[in-house]
């Protein structure tokens, strides 16, 4: 059996977009070109691998599986391109980072950094939540990513770099601010506002309440870090939430933290990528300049 990898380049584009007029935008090519191609691959594996529904097209389970190793045959070829640019010069190529929406307040420094020093590497970053990255990752999109507690996966590097402790925010007003040892039983006591399920920070703060065995209500869920410190501030609830995220609103008195130290949100940042993976150089010096301790 002989398949073309333009064909593969085909079926993913189908996979992917659901449709063989927008895959033939996406290459630049005809739709009947598309189908005809898609009908060629089909006669050489001898299985369907698309079929027409009321509302448009879609795969085959065989399908599926001719998509799926055709996104990982493009991220090999990628792979190869990379590999040959940096032969070329070594400061070229691209650097993909996922990092989840609290390292986002920090990571633009490191960036910049990096910038400085390899001015002709182009920086694609991607920011998600905790579970997002790890998928970002698990799909090969992305070289490095940076989240707080890593998974329990054989096929991931964890490296920790960055402390990043989480603290219990409440507007100035409130009746906890200003006491000293507020237990965890002082804070369930009021509503909190969380973060999205697959929120990293909401994970981490599920587990110190369990830690206890109590339990907290919810006020209301938002899915930014901003929308989070708007609603604390606006008295909706507490709220759990990287102290680095919150620098300016304590430093201009419309937040405050509250005192919990029996309550375990200490937490490290780490750097994660596939065991498996050959890193580019540009990811290795960018990997290796987040555990060098800035100047």
């Amino acid at each position: 059996m002989r398949i073309d990898l333009r064909q593969l380049e085909m079926i993913d584009a189908v996979a992917r977009l659901g449709s063989l007029t927008q895959a033939a935008e996406a290459l630049h090519v005809t739709q009947p070109a598309i189908s005809s191609q898609i009908r060629k691959l089909e006669e050489q594996v001898g299985l369907p691998l698309i079929e027409r529904d009321g509302r448009g097209i879609r795969l085959t389970e065989p399908g599926q599986s001719v998509a799926d190793h055709a996104r990982r045959a493009a991220q090999l070829l990628e792979d190869l391109r990379e590999d040959l640019r940096q032969f070329k010069s070594v400061d070229k190529g691209v650097l993909r980072v996922a990092v989840v929406s609290t390292a986002n307040y920090f990571i633009p420094e490191y960036i910049a950094r990096f910038r400085a020093a390899h001015p002709g590497v182009e920086i694609n970053l991607r920011v998600a939540n905790r579970d997002e990255i790890l998928e970002i990752l698990a799909a090969n999109e992305s070289d490095l990513a940076i989240t707080g507690q890593p998974p329990d996966d054989a096929d991931l590097v964890a490296r920790p770099f960055k402390e990043n402790p989480l603290v219990v925010i409440a507007p100035p007003g409130h009746p906890l601010a200003g006491r000293k040892g507020v237990g965890p039983r002082d804070l369930v006591k009021y509503p909190f506002v969380t973060r999205e399920q697959g929120s990293g920070t909401r994970g981490v703060m599920e587990r110190a309440f369990l830690e206890h065995g109590l339990e907290y209500s919810i006020a209301c869920v938002l899915s930014s870090n901003e929308a989070v410190k708007q609603a604390v501030q606006a008295g909706l609830g507490l709220a759990v939430i990287s102290r680095q995220t919150i620098e300016l609103e304590l430093e201009t008195g419309r937040l405050t933290t509250l005192q919990s130290d029996k309550l375990s949100l200490e937490r490290q940042w780490f750097l994660l990528y596939r065991s498996y993976r050959r890193l580019s150089p540009a990811a290795l010096r960018f990997r290796d300049q987040l555990m060098t301790p800035a100047p």
